[in-house]
């Protein structure tokens, strides 16, 4: 679902995320333990900047530093729990799809991979580097997809209710662009002071104050570093609590406060746009699942997949027959391997990556998901555009996208909820 591009926005905006880390430094200490991990003064220093440069340039007005550092600290903790999540599940990436993701940047910014190289270099951070911060930003992005996923069941009796309301309406939909502010609920905080404040918050949004500096200084939402900008959406796409709320309002709306399970929210209506047209493209692939265990190592998994790819194109061996006798996905095992026509996006990223760039016919080389180590082969690509398929997919996706960005606020509180983190205090928390 390429999930993890909303969170290279930030690359594409000033290309320098921890760019001070590229430069040496006369004295450095641990300003946070996070589990096993810690954070670096140096990584608090050189994300603040990045934040105050981004906001200057994009014109957005900031709370004081004290406030902006404590949203900061608190950005680089969850930002290492999901690191520490990645690391935990074993996910990779390789080169090939770090390299798509950098050209993907690079366009984004309207720039050429040589142009892009160069306005890294001139930001104080190596090429190298950038590549890395890219990866690791791939990495905890994928991550927390994959363990939200899980959390996620969606009915067949959801999707046929809902694709058959998409069967009556237009095949275009409004655009939205949105801004956030979110009050959590604080143990120690007693529920209706939270609410007052958020009434006082709407209050000053609406005689003017400025929605984005309220963001960096109050909200505690997912968007609060990007002063609560979760950019442009259709309805299907947010989450459901932003859905219900928006009634075709007009640009400027400020729509709030309104209340969640996990706190008090506000919205802006930034701008609303346009028309889409309803278009899916859809792949007939089938694979081969091999699950690596205490007996079969990583590597040997990879090896034994490669040996199937080197018999399948030496004709000594039939992708199917391999499939049934030694994949351990046994629902697709039973098809000869094949998975269906499905749209990409109900894949895990590494999967997803293979079948939309495999030509019809082509075997990949192994690779790793989550689920274990695969070979997939595109059988077919087709075009869908209205039909029965078509508005299931769609609506499984808006179930989908709605869910998960229910649920992956809910698994960012909890795995926050569970760390161990301790703050510790120097100089420059005590000034």
């Amino acid at each position: 679902m390429n999930l993890w591009k909303h969170s290279l926005l930030g690359l594409v905006t000033l290309l320098s995320i921890n760019h001070a880390n590229a430069a040496p430094v006369e004295i450095d200490r641990v300003a946070i333990i996070v589990n096993s991990g810690v954070i670096l003064q140096s990584d608090i220093e050189s994300t603040l900047k990045t934040v105050q440069v981004n906001a200057n340039n994009n014109g957005q007005a900031l709370p004081e530093e004290s406030v902006l550092r404590e949203q900061v600290r608190e950005k680089l903790i969850i930002d290492t729990l999901q690191q520490q999540e990645a690391e935990r599940i074993g996910v990779r990436i390789d080169d090939a799809r770090l390299n798509e993701a950098i050209n993907n940047i690079a366009k984004q910014n309207n720039q050429t991979l040589e142009q892009l190289q160069a306005s890294v270099s001139a930001e104080g951070l190596t090429y190298p580097e950038f590549r890395e911060q890219v990866r690791k930003e791939m990495s905890a992005s994928e991550a927390r997809n994959a363990m939200v996923r899980r959390r996620i069941n969606i009915l067949p009796a959801e999707v046929d209710t809902l694709a058959e309301l998409l069967a009556q309406e237009t095949n275009a939909s409004v655009q939205y662009k949105i801004s956030h502010i979110q009050l959590r609920f604080d143990d120690k905080q007693d529920k209706s002071q939270i609410e007052k404040q958020a009434n006082e918050l709407v209050e000053k949004l609406n005689s003017g104050a400025d929605f984005s500096k309220m963001a960096y200084t109050y909200s505690k939402g997912p968007k609060a570093l990007e002063g609560g900008n979760w950019g442009w959406m259709r309805k299907e796409e947010m989450p459901t609590i932003f859905a219900d709320q928006i009634k075709m309002q007009n640009k400027g709306s400020i729509i709030g406060p309104f209340r969640s399970g996990v706190g008090f929210h506000i919205l802006k209506i930034d701008d609303v746009k346009g028309l889409e047209t309803i278009a899916v493209t859809e792949v007939n692939a089938r694979h081969i699942l091999i699950k690596p265990t205490i007996i079969l190592s990583d590597e040997n998994a990879q090896k034994q997949l490669q040996g199937f790819v080197q018999q399948i194109k030496s004709g000594q061996a039939d992708f199917g027959e391999l499939a049934q006798q030694y994949s351990q996905d046994p629902g697709s095992a039973a098809q000869d391997g094949e998975l269906g026509y499905q749209t990409p996006d109900i894949y895990v990223p590494e999967f997803k990556h293979q079948v939309e760039t495999l030509a019809v016919g082509d075997i990949s080389e192994p690779f790793k998901t989550v689920h274990g180590w695969h070979i997939v082969q595109v059988l077919d690509k087709r075009e869908v555009d209205r039909t029965d398929s078509a508005l299931k997919n769609k609506a499984y996706g808006i179930l989908f996208n709605r869910k998960f960005n229910e649920e992956a606020s809910a698994w960012l509180q909890e795995l926050r909820a569970s760390a161990f983190v301790e703050e510790l205090k120097g100089e420059q928390d005590e000034n």
